[in-house]
């Protein structure tokens, strides 16, 4: 966009400028739907049944009659097994995940003088936000080696197949999840980062002039 350059919220963040590809649309994009939010919300929902699961299947005798109850055909280990494969494809959709934000984190062109609920600018937001998504990525990541080595040593043989201490930092993480997803709620929604409508409003035209 032809004002990008002079909207960028600091001289640092004006230095990535040259490295934007020509040729973007109004959402600063070279495709019509930001990538990163969709892989986002699947690796949370990943997550999220992951530990899920796992809870349930760690609670399992005391659930159990409750099942029966439901005429449910349910065992622990069936439980398990969901924790485990939906961790692991959690951990590798989050590579994707990490990769997609950084590559439009570079393109984002944040409309300027606007500061979050939480009192950053649009720089800081970024900043916290890309740091924040690699540190939850080596997280999943490692928390995909402790499950695994659950599952196939220290607990092979036994009928829980993850340890209460597993089970504590997955919902701890939960919070985590939440709270690094607010920033990512707060580009969007307050900086108007690939926000078609935002862009056009900050370049001065009228969307429905303009968008089809």
């Amino acid at each position: 966009m032809s004002s990008a350059l002079s909207r960028y919220p600091s001289q640092a963040w004006s230095l990535l400028a040259p490295l934007r590809p020509s040729g973007l649309g109004a959402n600063d994009l070279p495709y019509t739907l930001p990538i990163h939010p969709n892989l986002v919300h699947l690796t949370i929902g990943l997550f999220v049944i992951a530990i899920a699961f796992d809870l349930v299947g760690a609670l399992y005798p005391v659930e159990k009659r409750l099942f029966r109850f439901l005429a449910l055909p349910v065992t622990r280990g069936g439980f398990h097994d969901v924790g485990w494969y939906n961790l692991v494809l959690c951990a590798g959709i989050s590579f994707l995940t990490v990769a997609a934000g950084f590559y439009e984190m570079l393109l984002a062109d944040p409309v300027p003088g606007v500061r979050s609920a939480l009192g950053l600018d649009s720089t800081t937001t970024l900043i916290w936000h890309g740091v924040g998504g690699v540190l939850l990525l080596l997280a999943i990541v490692a928390m995909a080696v402790w499950r695994g080595f659950q599952r196939f040593v220290w607990r092979r043989d036994y009928g829980r197949q993850v340890q209460w201490s597993y089970l504590l930092v997955g919902v701890l993480l939960f919070v985590v999840l939440g709270l690094h997803g607010t920033l990512g709620a707060e580009l969007a929604a307050e900086f108007g980062v690939h926000v078609t409508a935002d862009q056009l409003l900050a370049d001065g035209l009228d969307p429905r002039q303009v968008l089809p």
